[in-house]
Formats: structure tokens, C-alpha cells, sequence
């Protein structure tokens, strides 16, 4: 039988369970070594530009190294390439565990999956840099590659629902339904917003099918919703597994977690329009998406709460567990963002935040803060599991990882909070004749300062994954493996993929 001996997600350093249940662990490995490699280049990716837009010289005069071509690269690398990876490796690991059942497909249908994933992160990151794609926030890549991804991602949901359907546990455990809506939801999502004509037989570029205020409704209602469902839906999936196993803790109130999914799932999909205030959108689509992000609170702050409070009893694993401490920071993170989101949907607000870099320090507390975060504590935790260690090689170096990342973060958003306030009011700063007070220029020359304070952020939050990639490598390599009972011991040795 190709398959690694059930692990049944135990912590590391506790002896591994035998159990009749044979789970395919190759390809997942696969996809936590990409998730760690797509990371740093996607961090990497990030602090360029970032101090391409601090020293303009950065950007070499060269069409492919620009700042408008790099950027989409940056964006999909950390989006798509290390937060997809994550959520399709701990999907997988988590589906067979709460199922008590091998993935379906077996382990063929996990490597199909890793590579057919990593293939289209590659072309569309050739797309990017050649200027072959769409020009859509978050769905730039061209007709091509998005029919290869529909193939792939069709894939995955035939492969993780199938799992879920020949489970030997009655229940199905509630990150199963947020990493199933996810995946439904995506698929919906990049179908309806990617349906475009190719402008002839063998171009690689095409024209959106929808046009006009028709076409930017369906981009924000992929756009938001690619956050909702991709970064938000989907990591809590992750939230919800890998946090009561750090904590050795059950989730603080299963029903909670149930009405946090529904409530979730109904108001995020009406969300996107908020992405369109004073346009040409009408106005009542522009007020309904407002109201529902507003809305968006309940939920989002119900499941934080269920996040912190499944650590109630166990505070001081924070002081001795180094990789608890990044699950735990990163649920925080989601309560400052689905904090500040809501806020910045309503019209008076947005007429000041709207085009400014309030909205990327905003997109990057939730994309550093919590995705990056929660990711970071799911390594750390499936690195020994699947590699049969004891524990991580160094705690030492988790927690300077946590701290550097941390620092990172903070330098980040405020410099980018200061300047986007500061961007908005001078744009709509007159003088006592009614013109406009400053030139586009000056309010750009302001910026520069913070402009170098982000970069300064992203060095050291990128620092912090090179050290976390060196960390994950000492263990693999390095790190004492777990005393297994005889019988465990044989069944790896038979079940080697």
C-alpha cells in the first residue's frame, strides 16, 4: 500500500499512533516545502518593489522589471503561490484526519495537484512579467492559464470532497466546511470573472466578456470575495485545526464555529461592491455592499473570539511554545482587519481612504498579520509531524522569527496608515481662491519617508521567513526522529510513496 502511516496530526514528540488508516503524506510535504520557497519570493518580490517606489532608479529601465509588472507578481507569489500551497497542503492533511480516511485518489491524485498547481503559478508569473495578462486586480493572468487552473482546481475539489465522502467519521468537522466552501466558492468566482473571447485564433490576449460598470461589479465581487473565501474562509479552515492541536485544547464553542460559518459564507459574497463607492456603480448596489460588510462584523469577531478562547486554561503554552504564539498573534490580526474593513466600506470613510495607502496597510495587516501568520504557525507545527520529529530544530529561532515578523508588520502598516491619511487629506486640502491646495507631485514627494519605512518593514519580515526557512530545513535535516513502536516503524518502511 503507497501510503505514509497514519500520524493522526499527534504533537510532536508524542510516540505515533498505528491506525488502520493509511494517509498520503508525500505530496503534502511537497506542498509545505513550496509553501515556505513561494513565500520568500513572494516576500522578496514585495520589499522590490517597495523600495522601487521609495527609489524610482530601482525599476532599471527595463519593460520586464518595472514596477507595474512586478507588482502582480508580488501579489500572486504571496497570495497564490505561498497562501495557495498552504491552504491545499493543510487541507489535505487535515481532510484525511478528520475523516479518518485516505485521500481519495491516493497519492496520484495529491502529486497531480502539486504539480498542475505549481505549473500554473509559473505560467502566470511568466504572464506577468512578458505584460501578458488581463489587468484585473487578483485575476490577472490570461484565458490559457485560467482554463489550466479550472482543470486543476476541479481537481481539488473532486479529490478533497471525495475524501470527505468516503469518511469513516460520522461528523464532519467544521474546518472541513470552511476549507469545502472555499474551495466551491473559488471555483465559482474565477469562472464567472474570467470568462472572456481571445482577440483572435492563437492570441494569448483577451477581451473580458462583461464591459463597463457590468464588468467592474463582477471583478469586485471576485476581487473582495477572492479575500473572503481565499484569504479569509480557507485560513480559517486552518485556524480551526491547527490551533486546538497546538493548544492540546478543544475549540472553545463548537457552536459558535457553526454559526460564525453560516453567517460568514451568507454576508461576505455581498460585499464587493464597497470596492466601487462614488463610481458609476448605482448607488443602491454601492449601499448594499456597504451594509453587508458592515455586517461582517459578527461573524468576523465571533470567530476570534472562538480562536482566543480556545486557549482558555492553556495562556502559558504561549511562553514555552514559540509556534502557538504565531497562530494565536495571527487571530488577532484577523480581529484588527474584519475591524478595520468594515470601516473603511462606509462612503464618508472611503471618500477619504479610497486610492490611498491607508488601503494597502490595510490589505497587508491581513495579509502579513493573519495569512502569513497563521500559515507560519501551521509550518512549524506540520513540519515534525510529517517528517517524523521530535520537534522543531531550534524554539530559539521560531522566536526570533515571530518578533523580527512582528516588528516587520508594525513598521509596515503605520507608515502606510500615516501616509494614506496624510495622501487623502491633501488631496482634498483647498486654498481660500477653492484650488486645490497641493499637486499630485507634492502629495508623492510627501510619501517618500514612509515609503522607506514600509521597505524597512518588508526587510524584516522577509528576514524572518529566510530564518524560518533555514529552521524548517535543520529539522528536516537535522532534528532527532520520534521513537516509534515496533509495529509503526515497520509500517513506514512498507509505506514509503
Amino acid at each position: 500500500m503507497a501510503a505514509a502511516t497514519a500520524t493522526a496530526a499527534l504533537a510532536p514528540g508524542q510516540a505515533v499512533r498505528v491506525e488502520e488508516v493509511g494517509y498520503v503524506e508525500a505530496p503534502i510535504r511537497a506542498f509545505a516545502i513550496a509553501t515556505a520557497f513561494w513565500g520568500v519570493v513572494g516576500f522578496l518580490m514585495g520589499v522590490l518593489i517597495a523600495t522601487q517606489l521609495a527609489f524610482p532608479l530601482l525599476n532599471m529601465d527595463l519593460e520586464w522589471t518595472t514596477f507595474g509588472r512586478l507588482r502582480p507578481v508580488h501579489t500572486s507569489a504571496v497570495i497564490f503561490a505561498f497562501g495557495g500551497n498552504a491552504l491545499i497542503g493543510t487541507s489535505l492533511f487535515v481532510v484525511q484526519r478528520t475523516c479518518r480516511a485516505r485521500l481519495f485518489g491516493g497519492a496520484d491524485a495529491g502529486w497531480f495537484l502539486f504539480w498542475g498547481y505549481q505549473f500554473f503559478i509559473v505560467m502566470a508569473a511568466l504572464g506577468y512579467v512578458l505584460g501578458i495578462t488581463q489587468g484585473k486586480e487578483y485575476a490577472e493572468p490570461e484565458w490559457y492559464v485560467d482554463i489550466w487552473l479550472t482543470i486543476v482546481w476541479v481537481a481539488y475539489l473532486v479529490v478533497f470532497g471525495g475524501t470527505i465522502i468516503k469518511r469513516e467519521e460520522p461528523h464532519i468537522y467544521v474546518a472541513n466546511w470552511f476549507y469545502l466552501a472555499f474551495i466551491i466558492t473559488i471555483a465559482m468566482l474565477h469562472i464567472g470573472n474570467n470568462i472572456s473571447i481571445p482577440v483572435s485564433l492563437g492570441s494569448s490576449h483577451s477581451y473580458s466578456a462583461p464591459a463597463g460598470v457590468q464588468g467592474a461589479m463582477i471583478q469586485w465581487w471576485y476581487g473582495h470575495n477572492a479575500v473572503g473565501f481565499f484569504l479569509t474562509a480557507g485560513f480559517l479552515g486552518m485556524m480551526y485545526y491547527f490551533i486546538p492541536k497546538q493548544a492540546d485544547r478543544p475549540v472553545y464553542s463548537y457552536r459558535l464555529s457553526i454559526v460564525h460559518f453560516w453567517t460568514l459564507i451568507f454576508l461576505y459574497i455581498w460585499a464587493g461592491p464597497h470596492h466601487l463607492h462614488y463610481t458609476a456603480l448605482p448607488d443602491w448596489a454601492q449601499v448594499l455592499g456597504m451594509v453587508f460588510s458592515v455586517m461582517l462584523w459578527m461573524p468576523s469577531w465571533g470567530g476570534m473570539i472562538n480562536g482566543l478562547m480556545t486557549l482558555s486554561g492553556a495562556w502559558d503554552k504561549l511562553r514555552t511554545d514559540a509556534s502557538l504564539r504565531f497562530s494565536v498573534t495571527a487571530v488577532g490580526f484577523y480581529g484588527m482587519s474584519t475591524f478595520e474593513g468594515p470601516v473603511m466600506s462606509i462612503r464618508a470613510v472611503n471618500g477619504l481612504s479610497h486610492y490611498t495607502d491607508w488601503t494597502i496597510g490595510h490589505v497587508h495587516s491581513g495579509a502579513m498579520g493573519w495569512v502569513g501568520f497563521i500559515t507560519f504557525g501551521a509550518l512549524y507545527y506540520l513540519f515534525p509531524v510529517l517528517w517524523k520529529k521530535k520537534a522543531m530544530w531550534s524554539e530559539k529561532l521560531i522566536a526570533w522569527h515571530f518578533w523580527l515578523a512582528t516588528l516587520g508588520i508594525v513598521f509596515y502598516i503605520t507608515a502606510m496608515w500615516v501616509s494614506g491619511i496624510m495622501q487623502g487629506l491633501m488631496w482634498r486640502a483647498y486654498d481660500e481662491l477653492g484650488f486645490l491646495q497641493y499637486s499630485f507631485v507634492e502629495t508623492v514627494a510627501a510619501m517618500h519617508p514612509y515609503y522607506v519605512i514600509r521597505a524597512l518593514g518588508g526587510v524584516l519580515y522577509l528576514a524572518g521567513g529566510l530564518i524560518m526557512v533555514f529552521n524548517l530545513w535543520k529539522t528536516v535535516t537535522s532534528s532527532p526522529a520520534l521513537t516509534l513502536e515496533p509495529a509503526a516503524a515497520s509500517a513506514i518502511a512498507v509505506a514509503a510513496e
